[in-house]
């Protein structure tokens, strides 16, 4: 398991105290809060899923190209937010060049 999932089902969890102490005092804010940092733990732990499940793949990989992929997996865990953008950055580009040009 991943510190992304870690940090992600304690955020959620954070998130149910926030937004139930918001329900019981009426604090529209707080319940806010709860509702954010619940979207916050979900998308942390979608994202250790994901890491997790290409540790998978990398263990599977033939062992010339474990050392490029171990590397590229390492650089995903340290910068999250960096990786992300990356890949909808590339995601954007390769769905421009897909269209066709009439």
């Amino acid at each position: 398991m991943t510190d992304q999932r870690i940090e992600g089902a304690a955020t959620r969890a954070e998130a149910q105290v926030q937004n139930g102490l918001g329900r019981m005092t009426g604090d529209s804010k707080l319940q806010l809060d709860g509702k954010l940092n619940e979207v916050k733990g979900k998308a942390l732990d979608a994202y250790g899923r994901v890491i997790d499940g290409l540790d998978g793949l990398v263990a599977k990989a033939p062992a010339q190209y474990q050392g490029r992929a171990r590397q590229g997996l390492d650089f995903a865990r340290r910068k999250p937010l960096l990786t992300t953008g990356i890949v909808a950055g590339l995601a954007v580009l390769l769905s421009g060049m897909g269209r066709r040009r009439r």
